[in-house]
């Protein structure tokens, strides 16, 4: 066992854990639900989460890589809201624009997304769908997250073709 301090949505938390511990359990374990368990072979996306703001996945990162990180995950996003409800603009779009399909992949989405608008603050529908390829929705349509990312950024939304 080593002992493990990291910073998580703001808060410094430290635990001991066994080298072979994964990020999304040390996450999950912690209580942190929202980060998803999908493949397990980081080709899905669910349990994308940022590690010193850059866009990781959780389950291909030893708990012990991200010593000393400043994480964030999807329960962090909320706290950075700005639209109300506690919700970052990015979720309330998710909302509003029916984003959010089952649900299971929506926290990848959404770390994703604000990965995205942070480089590029108002991205075109294909810079969007490829900045996607690493995600995978399995309920069968991308049209949806594309819009509330698009109307996340301020963009007009009405012209978004289903695909």
């Amino acid at each position: 066992m080593v002992m493990l301090t990291l910073k998580i949505n703001g808060h410094d938390r430290t635990q001991e854990v066994e080298g072979r511990t994964l990020l999304v359990d040390f996450l999950r374990g912690g209580g942190l639900t929202g980060t998803h368990v999908g493949c397990e072979t980081s080709q899905c996306g669910a349990c994308t989460v940022h590690m010193n703001g850059a866009p990781v996945k959780a389950c291909s990162v030893f708990a012990l890589e991200a010593e000393g990180a400043d994480v964030t995950t999807i329960e962090g996003m909320a706290q950075q809201g700005e639209a109300g409800d506690d919700l970052s603009v990015i979720q309330a779009a998710f909302k509003e624009h029916h984003g959010l399909q089952c649900g299971f992949c929506t926290p990848g989405m959404i770390m994703s997304a604000a990965a995205l608008l942070k480089d590029v603050a108002q991205p075109t529908e294909a810079q969007i769908r490829s900045h996607l390829e690493g995600n995978i929705c399995r309920c069968t349509g991308y049209h949806n997250i594309v819009k509330a990312i698009m109307a996340a950024s301020g963009q007009d939304v009405s012209s978004v073709a289903a695909q």
